[in-house]
């Protein structure tokens, strides 16, 4: 058995406790958005693309705790965009930062086994530590996603409450438990997590652009990704407000932030560097 064999053993949840011990909570998005491909003077092609995506894990994955490629900006360019995807996530994780695909999928019975055969099976081309899901064909459709994810020791994060403003009147409606949609994804998760420690392989997507106290973390048990620092209008300073107690499970994420400051590597670590030191110093670690 390999070191990355006992890694995965030991489970998501600890995994990603250990790796934010080390390096810190905050996790950076890797999206090759046309924007910012253009402002690094790259053009639009694959090889535009691999360059971008590359210069990003050069300069931060071994640094950071996760990397999120968002898989979208890379589907857009067809296989040889899922050929750069491939090569993102491996060279991450030789890097020593746990791979967050950013690919929201969601769907019912074998859909939804295959799609978790893609992206969290031991043997898949795309296997990445962590995945994005979508709950809304019903949290009990992602059972075959969230049942794999833990018998290989990778982990899934779930929409709760996204940090979009078309989102809220879905995820503020009332769940036929009595709870919001919103809080209710956030107990079901936490029924998934129960007994797990140091924390369970579920996590869920709850922006730090939510209103103060919306949500109850207590039971959760798992891991929150906060998207919605910079751009989206969120501070370091709300996620104490927005979070509370739950802050020792909160990933703050950032993407445009950090990368708008590329393409040169130094720059990008010490953007990196000064938004990590803030977040630390906010949430006392």
């Amino acid at each position: 058995m390999t070191m990355a064999d006992d890694q995965l053993r030991a489970g998501f949840g600890a995994r990603l406790a250990d790796a934010v011990s080390r390096r810190g909570p905050l996790c950076v998005g890797i999206d090759p958005h046309p924007s910012l491909l253009h402002a690094w003077d790259l053009g639009e092609s694959p090889q535009a693309l691999e360059r971008f995506a590359l210069t990003v894990v050069e300069a931060l994955a071994d640094r950071v705790a996760l990397l999120k490629p968002q898989s979208a900006f890379f589907e857009a360019y067809g296989s040889a965009g899922v050929a750069v995807l491939e090569k993102v996530i491996a060279e991450s994780q030789q890097a020593g930062a746990l791979v967050l695909l950013d690919v929201k999928r969601g769907d019912i019975g074998s859909t939804m086994a295959a799609y978790a055969m893609a992206y969290l099976d031991e043997r898949a081309p795309l296997a990445a530590d962590a995945i994005t899901l979508s709950p809304y064909l019903g949290y009990g459709s992602l059972a075959p996603a969230i049942g794999l994810a833990e018998q290989n020791g990778r982990g899934v994060f779930v929409l709760a409450r996204t940090s979009n403003p078309e989102g809220i009147g879905l995820q503020q409606s009332v769940h036929g438990s009595g709870d919001a949609v919103a809080q209710y994804i956030v107990d079901a998760a936490a029924e998934s997590n129960l007994g797990k420690e140091p924390m369970g392989h579920v996590g869920v997507v709850a922006g730090a652009t939510i209103p103060p106290g919306e949500l109850d973390f207590s039971d959760l048990n798992g891991p929150i990704l906060a998207p919605g620092l910079g751009a989206q209008g969120a501070t370091v300073q709300d996620l104490k407000a927005v979070f509370g107690r739950a802050l020792p499970h909160v990933l703050p994420t950032t993407s445009r932030d950090v990368l708008r400051h590329g393409p040169e590597i130094k720059s990008l670590r010490d953007t990196h560097s000064r938004l990590a030191t803030d977040i630390n110093q906010e949430l006392g670690l």
